[in-house]
């Protein structure tokens, strides 16, 4: 088994995963090493690779299909510079119903398509007043008052030490990511994203407590799949663009058609971490 930072895989993907990879291939697609979640907004970068071949989510079956406004429901493999990537365009909440042993399924179709790297993105709210909307928060450690048992539906793997929960994101990756969105011409920052069940927006007394506690942003996803990521072994680095700041004493309204259109406002930045986090992978075999 990898290494990686202070956890060693405990954990893989359960046979449906597996069964459902395979269903893929046979259909046309491929295995990649990257394995890429694409948040709210930011399904569009999925049209930017090269030989793409998609499937629904809901004809895996396998994945459940997200309600969520801004999630397209797809698996893509495509090629970004000659070299293979597989990415979900969207991902399921716990708000929208379902249990914890559904939010994984995404990360673990990308681990039994060959996933090693897991980049996950989203759209989050700022809360430091410096931020501005638009801003990537390159995401170095969580919060996470949900707290469900996240890896428990995860096939165990026998003889092997399950991983300390510590080092969530790699920092090698995290480093190369905002190296790369400042070099897109962006804002950004790395920071500790709160993770909340949603699906309402805070109350300015929680954006307090939040900014106390130590968050930068704060969300309804991705914890998850980072939680799962790691049992499973994979390097992770999660990216938030931060659509909205909150500023508890003089709050603006905010609804899902605005966060969006701010999150695609994002995708430059956003896709120069993708190419970033590839290159850091260092050379892949073409398939």
């Amino acid at each position: 088994m990898r290494e990686s930072g202070r956890a060693v895989a405990g954990r893989r993907p359960r046979a449906g995963a597996v069964e459902a990879a395979e269903r893929i291939r046979a259909a046309g697609g491929f295995d990649a090493p990257l394995g890429v979640v694409l948040g709210t907004g930011l399904g569009g970068l999925a049209d930017r690779l090269d030989d793409a071949w998609a499937i629904a989510s809901r004809d895996t079956g396998w994945l459940a299909s997200s309600t969520a406004t801004g999630h397209r429901g797809c698996l893509v493999c495509g090629r970004l510079q000659g070299r293979p990537v597989v990415m979900l365009q969207g991902r399921v909440h716990a708000y929208e119903g379902f249990p914890p042993e559904t939010l994984t399924r995404g990360i673990e179709l990308l681990v039994a398509l060959g996933a090693r790297t897991l980049l996950l993105t989203n759209a989050s709210g700022g809360l430091r007043p410096d931020m501005q909307s638009g801003e990537l928060l390159v995401m170095n450690d969580h919060l996470d008052f949900v707290a469900e048992p996240w890896g428990d539906a995860l096939e165990p793997v026998e003889s092997v030490v399950a991983p300390t929960p510590g080092r969530w994101y790699a920092p090698a990756l995290v480093t190369r990511a905002l190296k790369a969105a400042w070099a897109a011409g962006g804002p950004a920052r790395q920071g500790v994203y709160a993770y909340l069940l949603g699906p309402s927006y805070e109350t300015r007394a929680e954006y307090r407590m939040l900014r106390v506690m130590g968050a930068d942003a704060v969300g309804m996803s991705t914890v998850p799949e980072v939680v799962a990521g790691r049992l499973m072994g994979l390097d992770v680095a999660a990216v938030s663009v931060v659509t909205n700041v909150a500023r508890p004493d003089a709050p603006d309204l905010t609804d899902a058609e605005e966060v969006i259109r701010l999150a695609a406002d994002a995708a430059e930045g956003v896709w120069a971490i993708v190419q970033a986090v590839l290159d850091e992978l260092g050379p892949v075999e073409r398939v």
